[in-house]
């Protein structure tokens, strides 16, 4: 018995729009996958940034199409209304924070990543180093933060989520300021913060990315495949 013909308004209907809760849902539907050991790391980063690049109900149907809990991804019932409606937005963190707080990296290496408070002005040097800044999961001081990313011989690189508006205002001097590319766009709601990046790379780099939420860490038994 062959499978039943789509019905025409289910089939028109594939290409409405999505809302930002549709998008969330897919990707804790990758979690979950990648936690099982079905998704390697790379492989949901790069579903991950499909779902936040994805449009349309259609676009998001292959994206889960192999897994599980496929069955669970959003779909829109025949005859609903259309997406117009603004989907539920990342939750996005303010606290009491410092007013000022640095990273440095010289001839070494530092990193922020995971769940961290932000101060209003964060100082980041890298001398001869990298400097590692990840704002995925970080809670915010202020509504508008400050970044002044300062490269010598060095790299910095900062890593934002598709609910923050990035400003980059960095210079290059015999080096390379990279602003984020529209490959993962930004899901703006009226509560997103702005970073402001400014500051100076020399014979180094500034490099800022926009990522989806980080995946699930796999512990050493999942790595080797035991799990």
């Amino acid at each position: 018995m062959g499978l039943p013909e789509p019905h025409p308004e289910q089939e028109r209907r594939a290409d409405l729009r999505i809302s930002d809760a549709d998008r969330h849902e897919v990707a804790d539907i990758l979690r979950e996958a990648a936690g099982e050991g079905r998704l390697e790391i790379d492989e949901l980063e790069e579903r991950l940034e499909e779902t936040y690049k994805a449009k349309t109900y259609a676009d998001l149907e292959p994206i889960t199409r192999d897994l599980p809990g496929a069955r669970r991804a959003p779909t829109l019932p025949v005859g609903s209304a259309p997406a117009g409606t603004p989907g539920a937005a990342v939750p996005v963190v303010y606290g009491q924070g410092d007013q000022a707080g640095n990273a440095s990296a010289i001839l070494s290496s530092v990193e922020r990543k995971g769940v961290w408070m932000v101060p209003e002005q964060l100082s980041v040097n890298a001398v001869l180093g990298d400097a590692n800044i990840d704002l995925r999961e970080a809670h915010y001081s202020a509504r508008e933060v400050v970044i002044n990313a300062v490269s010598f011989l060095g790299s910095v690189k900062v890593t934002v989520p598709p609910n923050v508006h990035v400003v980059v205002e960095a210079n290059g001097i015999l080096g390379e300021v990279k602003e984020p590319s529209s490959k993962v766009p930004e899901v703006l709601t009226a509560d997103s913060p702005v970073v402001r990046i400014r500051g100076t790379a020399v014979l180094g780099d500034v490099t800022v990315k926009r990522r989806g939420p980080r995946g699930p860490k796999r512990t050493l038994r999942q790595h080797l495949g035991l799990e």
